[in-house]
């Protein structure tokens, strides 16, 4: 993993580590993320927005169908982190053996959770080697009543065994990250059709 001392200050600007699925043409998808930011203080205009990076099998989904769930995870979760985290569902379906169910907009909601939440894209913006998705609520699910998984908390308890694993996946994401940061005039003009 690249840092200096700006990056690292940088960490201080903390999101829980969630889940987020996706599905497009029958099939589905899950990942990890820790970029999902509350993007509204109403809760009359409930909506979050989330980076996702433009090489993941999910961005393709987001942004066909214009849909996804995000499930704020709870600490005993580190197993699903490692499923849905640490390889591609392009080589692999992640979600076979999770617990889920169709959600009211066709996305997987996983059954174990803190909360979930299914979002309709309403917006993005390029951001280069990713694209932020702005998404409306349409539907929420209150899970388990447990502490919810932070990024600080992963790295601290990250088992030995995934270590190298996981620096791996960081560094190789850094490289394309440096690599396409270059902003494209890319305009989402709602789901694929």
């Amino acid at each position: 993993m690249k840092t200096d001392p700006a990056y690292e200050l940088m960490r201080q600007f903390v999101s829980p580590v969630v889940a987020i699925t996706s599905a497009w043409e029958g099939r589905r998808n899950g990942m990890i993320s820790d970029s999902v930011v509350r993007a509204s203080i109403s809760p009359n205009v409930p909506r979050l927005s989330v980076y996702i990076h433009k090489w993941h099998l999910s961005h393709d989904y987001i942004w066909n169908s214009g849909r996804l769930a995000i499930h704020l995870l709870h600490r005993e979760q580190l197993p699903l982190v490692h499923t849905l985290g640490f390889r591609s569902g392009r080589d692999a379906d992640k979600l076979a053996g999770v617990a889920h169910r169709p959600g009211v907009g066709g996305v997987p909601v996983l059954e174990d959770c803190v909360a979930a939440f299914e979002l309709r894209v309403i917006n993005t913006m390029d951001a280069g080697y990713a694209t932020h998705f702005l998404g409306h609520i349409e539907a929420t699910h209150r899970g388990r009543d447990a502490e919810v998984l932070t990024a600080a908390w992963f790295r601290e308890h990250l088992p030995a065994a995934w270590q190298s694993e996981w620096q791996d996946n960081y560094r190789r994401a850094q490289d394309v990250i440096e690599q396409h940061s270059t902003i494209e005039d890319r305009r989402w003009t709602g789901p694929a059709r």
